[in-house]
């Protein structure tokens, strides 16, 4: 990889870390630790949340009519996110071990904590365990896009992504073949390597 592209990826992880001490204090001053995946806060907190909670009912009758229209819709996502879930579970533990890629741990990606939060209800707790699904599946299956990448097709586009994964700072340069042909081998036993390390935390 060259040299200053590595440089930059090393002060991106140094700012991930940044943040999680941020993040660590953060929650020292909303009073709650996690303690073997398991959030606890303290019992005031507790008290004040369930103060700030609204009824269910009182939540459904003040919601605006083309909410309660669009919310079928809006739960309707659920069939494609899992018809993708089962695609890409069966595509990863067929083909990753034949290729030597290491696996995508589903829970990584996978977090269903705001169902303890007494602020609130059900149907906003139902709604929260959509989203973790819905946004854990994405983030499971950009994993899992990402890895066959970096085996399949570890170039760089000419063009400027608006977003890129994080292997993608690995890749080959666009248009350097002699890198491709030398440096492919090399790509791929990084993706070996470098695949438990970059799993979330």
């Amino acid at each position: 990889m060259n040299e200053r592209i590595a440089a930059l990826t090393q002060g991106i992880r140094s700012l991930e870390a940044e943040l999680e001490v941020e993040l660590a204090r953060r929650r020292i001053e909303l009073n709650y630790v996690v303690d073997n995946g398991k959030v606890r806060f303290e019992q005031v907190m507790i008290a004040r949340h369930r103060a700030a909670k609204t009824r269910t009912l009182d939540y459904i009758l003040t919601a605006r009519p083309l909410m309660l229209v669009t919310a079928p819709l809006i739960y309707a996502l659920m069939l494609p996110l899992l018809v993708m879930d089962g695609f890409i579970s069966v595509y990863q533990a067929a083909c990753f071990p034949v290729y030597g890629i290491p696996k995508v741990s589903r829970a990584d990606y996978f977090i269903y904590d705001r169902s303890h939060l007494a602020y609130l209800n059900f149907i906003e707790k139902l709604n929260c365990a959509f989203c973790s699904y819905a946004n854990g599946l994405i983030r499971y299956v950009g994993e899992i896009s990402s890895r066959t990448e970096q085996y399949w097709c570890p170039i760089k586009h000419a063009r400027r992504l608006t977003a890129s994964h994080d292997r993608y700072g690995r890749f080959l340069d666009y248009g350097d073949a002699e890198a491709y042909v030398n440096g492919l081998a090399g790509v791929r036993d990084d993706l070996k390597k470098c695949a438990a390390r970059d799993a979330p935390p």
